[in-house]
């Protein structure tokens, strides 16, 4: 299945926005659209909680980067930058519905040899993970920091 969505990089935003701090992936992505402006070829996805339906958004990109809160079981703050094989094992260890569709779809795409050639994870361990629309203030202080990371990266690509 090809995408009518993609665009050759993705920067994929997910996590559940009524539970704190697992909203983050989602915020970044709203800042970077609110904030910056990008090249035709760049697609910001809010992918908040979809699973499985998020194929339909990435499939044919060539570089994705997913934008997630990471419960590493570290201190809260940690920053992750995930790459290639490592990503699936942070997914494989995860029980949140968005997690599991992303883990399926990076499978998926490899099986049928639609693998993504470049895929990055970064993420920061959460807070808080209770219910509530808003960021805890610490990982609000994130969201701009991960802006630029995401603009780092993007500069790295191209």
């Amino acid at each position: 299945m090809e995408s009518l969505y993609s665009k050759e990089i993705t920067v994929l935003g997910i996590g559940n926005t009524i539970l704190s701090d697992e909203g983050f992936g989602v915020k970044v992505v709203e800042h970077l659209k609110k904030n910056y402006d990008f090249p035709e070829n760049v697609a910001l996805i809010d992918g908040g909680t979809l699973g499985v339906e998020l194929q339909h958004f990435i499939v044919g990109t060539k570089k994705l980067l997913i934008i997630d809160s990471i419960d590493g079981g570290v201190e809260a703050g940690k920053i992750f930058h995930l790459r290639g094989d490592e990503i699936l094992k942070h997914f494989a260890q995860k029980i949140s519905a968005h997690e599991i569709g992303i883990q399926d779809i990076l499978t998926m795409l490899e099986i049928t040899d639609k693998k993504i050639p470049v895929v990055e994870l970064i993420g920061a361990q959460p807070y808080r993970l209770d219910a509530g629309t808003e960021l805890t203030p610490e990982m609000k202080k994130l969201v701009p920091i991960f802006a630029e990371k995401v603009l780092e990266i993007l500069k790295s690509w191209q």
